[in-house]
């Protein structure tokens, strides 16, 4: 099935004429629908930033005409349809998404326009200004035309303090010293307003608990000039409470690491570190909890020590509520200091957990089966904040469909175990104080997995890992593994997979290489966390390395033999990836989602290809979802052309990555989401494979070897939960011949199946 460009141009141009044509008679005779406004600003002198200010006026352009989409007035469309007696289902619901009321001609006030445009112009110091306009008018439509005439602003000559209280008079002068307000600066009341702000958070930093921005007022004097310049004079409003104008010092902190809303006032607190800790019985070590708490005895209020301490403490996994409240102590008017309590009321969340998941897995290479996993959780192991998982998993699938090759089953049995420490172990001390937003959480994790293919191969598998997560700020986080070992072993294999391996000498080389022993680290940026942001993106980077160290104990088994480790063959590689992703929130609930991956792998020392379960493979619910997991690539292979009757079936893998995909969000109906999405992508090895018959090879031609795709998409999204459906088609198929490759397959269509977004 193929579309010529050529023919959805004019099918979307006489689409638009159609709705353009259906809406006007839908007009009443004495009105004109309202097309929307300009600006234009005129004046005598030269206006800096001259498009920030007009974007700043034109804000204030009422009303908003009705919106378009592709010249079409959709919205207005199924409005005028919904006011039929009998619309009918399909105009309801799009009616519901889509419609908008009209916005005529009648419903523009241009006076109270005007007034708005001098009202603005005045705020950002251009005074004295005019405004007028001018209503365009055709046979349907009416638009309005806003002209403003702008003098010369007024600007800044000085910025001093008026008299204030000695209580408060030095700090105001530190903080005026570092005012972003210079000589010259035009009037701005906006400017204003983000510099009481600004003084005011300087001023709680210095202990000012009682201190609010609605104590300060500006007061421009321009007597003293004839050439549109003024005195800013910032000073305190009458009658502002004197305990207002005097810091405030810390001078009692107390902790309750368990508590309860009963009187605690019978039990004896622990001293540690100025602080105290109340608790009927020990709870949380407080050596173990004092390093969370930035809040110190003797010195003056901070709010940002509150922040900081109470995001510090619902990190450590431990507590659902984190309260921090303080009390004025023995504080009166002539006092030059005030002093407070601090009282931090820590809850707990339930000790021990448990969590049974039970899933139905359906994978796009058909594979299906339910899936249990168990988590018993342990939220304070050692009286330190130390959280201990243990995970059991079984899981079975079942190749549905297709032919009855061997490996169309599998059985999985798995074992976690995850031991979390909310500090950092290491031999030397590290100063908390380092990790200025939040202390490094230690992981150690021993896991195992039992995978049984059946008719192919049974595969056990162990991985160890030590290492260290923080967040650096809101944003960032930094992951590091410095100790990690993986260990597989083939356990039994059939003559049908002996026959795989004896025809893809890669293929038995990655399993051959049991031990991996190496360094991870992994980046993240993650501005997906602030959803009031238009544009959000998203960065991973993670590095793997493998060997280097290790290989200094490596035992020489002779020429042209790999080395080994207590009898082991071990991996050397190293291995990037790079995964970006952008979201840009244009409406509500709807996005344009887009992402680039790309990873590569090499090979070096005692290996000559990266181990089968590093290697990258493409294809399926979160990569090119046109094409089944696993199954694209690598580069132009292809398996009926290419392929051999014992490795047609085989998982397709490569050291070599590069995808991008493009999605459109948007709702349908209450929990119900939709989405129009294009994907493309592939895998390439460095080094050819002789299996691929040399297609496999990564070359400067790879933009023409990408693998794409188009579809729709159904999501269920409650609560952050969504279960995602996804029929894609491809379009471009790398593995055809080249001129055959572009085609819009929809009898290759495929449904995915998938639990949360794809990115």
């Amino acid at each position: 099935m193929k579309f010529s460009l050529k023919y959805i141009g004019l099918y979307l141009f006489l689409i638009g004429s159609l709705y353009s044509c259906g809406i006007t008679k839908y007009i009443p005779e004495d009105e004109r629908l309202y097309t929307g406004a300009t600006l234009t600003i005129e004046s005598d002198s030269v206006i800096k930033n001259e498009s920030g200010l007009k974007t700043d006026l034109e804000t204030v352009l009422r009303p908003e005409p009705n919106s378009k989409f592709l010249g079409m007035h959709l919205g207005l469309y199924y409005y005028y349809k919904n006011q039929k007696e009998k619309p009918g289902f399909i105009n309801r619901w799009f009616y519901k998404q889509f419609g908008q009321d009209p916005v005529y001609q009648s419903d523009v006030e241009t006076y109270a326009v005007e007034e708005l445009l001098l009202n603005r112009l005045e705020n950002r110091g251009f005074f004295y200004s005019s405004a007028s306009s001018d209503v365009e008018e055709s046979d349907k439509e009416a638009s309005v035309k806003y002209v403003v005439k702008v003098p010369k602003p007024y600007r800044m000559a000085s910025y001093q303090l008026d008299s204030l209280p000695a209580s408060i008079e030095e700090t105001m002068k530190q903080i005026i010293a570092k005012s972003p307000f210079k000589e010259d600066m035009r009037f701005d009341l906006n400017n204003m307003k983000l510099e009481r702000n600004r003084i005011d958070k300087e001023l709680k930093k210095r202990g000012y608990y009682n201190f609010n921005n609605n104590f300060l007022i500006f007061e421009a004097d321009t007597n003293r000039y004839d050439n549109r310049k003024f005195d800013l004079f910032l000073k305190l409003k009458n009658e502002v409470p004197k305990k207002s104008l005097i810091p405030y010092k810390i001078s009692k902190i107390n902790v309750y690491p368990n508590y309860e809303v009963s009187d605690s006032a019978k039990i004896t607190p622990t001293r540690y570190n100025e602080k105290n800790y109340i608790q009927k019985e020990e709870f949380f070590k407080p050596k173990y909890l004092d390093p969370f708490i930035v809040i110190q005895d003797n010195q003056y209020y901070n709010p940002e020590d509150s922040r900081n301490t109470a995001r510090r403490l619902s990190t450590i996994g431990s507590y659902k509520y984190v309260n921090i409240q303080y009390k004025e102590i023995d504080t009166i008017a002539s006092d030059s200091l005030g002093h407070l309590e601090a009282d931090i009321f820590l809850s707990p969340l339930n000790k021990r957990a448990l969590r049974a998941e039970l899933q139905l897995v359906t994978k796009s290479n058909n594979f299906a089966g339910p899936a249990l996993e168990l988590t018993m959780s342990n939220r304070n192991l050692f009286g330190g904040g130390e959280i201990f998982n243990i995970s059991p998993k079984i899981g079975y699938e079942k190749q549905l469909g297709g032919d009855k090759s061997a490996g169309n089953s599998s059985l999985e049995l798995g074992l976690t175990n995850e031991l979390i420490f909310p500090r950092v172990l290491f031999p030397v001390k590290i100063d908390n104080n380092f990790f200025k937003y939040s202390i490094p959480k230690t992981k150690i994790s021993l896991s195992f997995d039992y995978l049984d293919r059946t008719d192919l191969y049974t595969l056990l598998s162990g991985t160890t890992l030590f290492g260290y997560v923080w967040d650096a700020n809101r944003f960032v986080t930094h992951e590091i593994n410095p100790i990690s070992f993986n260990y597989t072993e083939l356990l039994k294999t059939t003559p049908e997979f002996e026959d795989i391996l004896d025809n893809d000498p890669f293929l038995r080389q990655s399993f051959e290489q049991q031990f991996i022993a190496g360094f991870t680290y992994a980046f993240t940026y993650n501005e997906m966390v602030d959803v009031r942001k238009k544009h959000q993106f998203y960065l991973n980077f993670t590095f793997d390395i493998a060997g280097n160290t290790i290989g200094l104990f490596g035992k020489d088994q002779g020429p042209e033999k790999p080395k080994t480790v207590f009898g082991f063959e071990y991996a050397q590689y190293a291995k990037a990836d790079i995964d970006l992703h952008y979201h840009f929130n244009f409406a509500k609930e709807q996005v344009i989602a887009a992402r680039l991956f790309g990873g590569y792998g090499m090979a070096y020392g005692n290996s000559e290809v990266i181990p089968f379960v590093k290697q990258y493979y493409s294809g399926g619910p979160y990569s090119v979802r046109a094409f089944n997991i696993r199954s694209l690539g690598p580069g132009t292979y292809n398996v009926e052309i290419d392929g051999t009757s014992s490795s047609d079936y085989f998982d397709k893998t490569g050291n070599i990555r590069l995808e991008a995909n493009l999605e459109y969000r948007f709702p349908i109906v209450s929990f119900l989401k939709g989405a129009l999405f294009v994907d493309a992508g592939n895998i390439w090895n460095s080094v050819e494979n002789p299996t691929y018959n040399g297609k496999d090879k990564f070359t400067s031609d790879f933009i023409s070897e990408l693998g794409m795709g188009a579809g729709v998409g159904l999501r269920v999204d409650i609560q952050s939960f969504v279960i995602r459906f996804d029929l894609a088609a491809p379009f471009h198929n790398p593995s055809l011949p080249k001129g055959e490759r572009y085609k819009f397959d929809v009898d290759a269509s495929v449904l995915n199946f998938a639990i949360g977004y794809p990115f």
